[in-house]
């Protein structure tokens, strides 16, 4: 009888150690398909596109344009700079459009976008852009802070696909430095 009982435990152990097996070696064909981010080579994109990402200047507070913890990466939040390296300035729903704010965000996203390769050294090392948060400075009555931010997050996917869609806040604000128009901190995963 003790042996009966044996037996039985010892297939059922051997089915769950089967089972097991296989789905560790799913995790592990899963994991290397992950490594595969992309069919296409981001930086080349970009040149195609002829987006051409700034040179980006060390902060002169006590701060820094990026940390890394693990495999994310929290950047500073940025403001819109012209090519010229000039802020974009306004308050949205009063002397800027909804428009010109939703190209403020884009001009964010490339300065991002630069800082992410200073920081990575390549921007196909991005697994995901994680989460956006966005800052309009818009008048007290203005109600298309999304619209603005779309900015933003349509470059994201543009460049990287379905890992640039990200979780985000797109929120008014009185006023910001500079009087810029926008500013968006971004939180990335990386390899």
């Amino acid at each position: 009888m003790i042996y009966k009982i044996l037996e039985l435990e010892i297939k059922v152990m051997l089915k769950y150690f089967a089972c097991f097996s296989l789905l560790g070696f799913s995790l592990i064909a899963y994991g290397q398909n992950d490594n595969d981010f992309y069919s296409y080579d981001v930086e080349e994109l970009l040149e195609s596109k002829s987006i051409i990402l700034p040179e980006i200047s060390a902060p002169i507070a006590n701060y820094t344009n990026a940390v890394a913890t693990g495999q994310l990466l929290f950047l500073a939040g940025k403001g819109p700079e012209d090519e010229a390296g000039n802020y974009m300035t306004g308050k949205v729903g009063y002397d800027v459009s909804i428009e010109e704010g939703y190209a403020a965000a884009r001009r964010v996203a490339i300065m991002q976008l630069a800082v992410l390769k200073e920081s990575l050294g390549d921007l196909n090392r991005v697994k995901r852009i994680v989460k956006v948060n966005g800052m309009v400075n818009a008048t007290d009555d203005f109600e298309h802070h999304p619209e603005v931010i779309n900015g933003f997050s349509d470059l994201m996917v543009e460049v990287f696909g379905d890992r640039g869609k990200h979780a985000r806040a797109a929120v008014g604000m009185s006023s910001l430095p500079r009087n810029i128009i926008c500013e968006i901190e971004i939180i990335v995963e990386f390899q």
